[in-house]
């Protein structure tokens, strides 16, 4: 059980931003080699994210790098300098075929790193169609959607509700969970606006999301919250799983809680939620 409430990429240009990150309450930090960092400053990014690794200073915080595209001029490097890190994972843009990845897993396994796992970032159409394909890859670990780069790839707008996504969205979902795979939504851009924020957080919680990648310090409480385990969540779980061996012990195949019907996927839920909540107590 890793919880991943709140995903926040980190540009490898800025070295004050890395180190604040430090002591950030986000569950995950993305070291972003790919679109936060400009041609000519990839090679010094790609020295100050591994001096930010090398610290050992970010806790429980699960730390990944997103790499550039093996078919760009710094991919391989990239990789190269990362594969046997002691990152949790390294990050892929725009993934839409199966031989990307596995071009990336051949070029892991060579550097000597072939249990480290792939996130695949999904972000054109082609990476949306073929999504079920892409997940159910061994190396893949989790989908992250880039719908940024999505809307442009769409000839969309970007508008408040998302409603133009939604499907985009669904599918990945979908593919995500047919895998047994964590689905990580993408970035909200007016980072400022709090409320919208939180509405969208939402809603992608709503669709089965598992987390929320973010842009800016700003937005953590608010994806950890949403996101997150409240008191009375775990207590209804603990409620349920209680009302739930009772009626096993009793023979019956189910339960009541509060006059609604308990069965056992009801169960094997609650049974998630309380592993979750337990995940992150450990964790503090």
């Amino acid at each position: 059980m890793k919880p991943r409430r709140s995903v926040l990429y980190m540009p490898g240009a800025n070295a004050r931003v890395m180190e604040k990150a430090r002591t950030l309450p986000c569950d995950s930090i993305i070291f972003d080699l790919e679109d936060a960092v400009a041609p000519d400053a990839k090679a010094e990014a790609r020295t100050q994210v591994g001096a930010s690794l090398a610290s050992g200073a970010y806790g429980y915080r699960e730390l990944l790098v997103r790499c550039n595209g093996l078919e760009t001029p710094w991919g391989r490097d990239d990789l190269a300098a990362f594969a046997r890190s002691g990152v949790a994972a390294l990050v892929f843009p725009k993934t839409e075929r199966i031989a990307q990845i596995e071009a990336i897993a051949a070029e892991l396994d060579r550097l000597g790193a072939a249990a480290l796992k792939i996130w695949i970032m999904i972000e054109t159409p082609v990476g949306v169609m073929d999504a079920r394909q892409l997940a159910v890859h061994p190396r893949v670990e989790a989908l992250v959607m880039g719908t940024s780069d999505l809307v442009k790839e769409l000839r969309a707008t970007h508008t408040p509700s998302r409603s133009n996504l939604h499907f985009a969205l669904q599918q990945c979902v979908l593919a995500a969970r047919a895998a047994g795979k964590a689905i990580l939504d993408g970035v909200h851009l007016d980072f400022r606006n709090l409320e919208s924020f939180r509405e969208s957080c939402e809603a992608g919680r709503a669709m089965g999301f598992d987390g929320r990648t973010l842009i800016h310090p700003t937005q953590i409480d608010i994806a950890n919250e949403v996101y997150g385990i409240d008191a009375r969540g775990l207590e209804h779980a603990r409620a349920v799983l209680r009302v739930w061996q009772e009626a096993l012990a009793a023979g019956k195949g189910v339960a009541v809680l509060d006059g609604n019907l308990v069965e056992n996927l009801h169960a094997a839920e609650a049974e998630r939620v309380v592993a979750y909540a337990e995940a992150l107590a450990a964790r503090r």
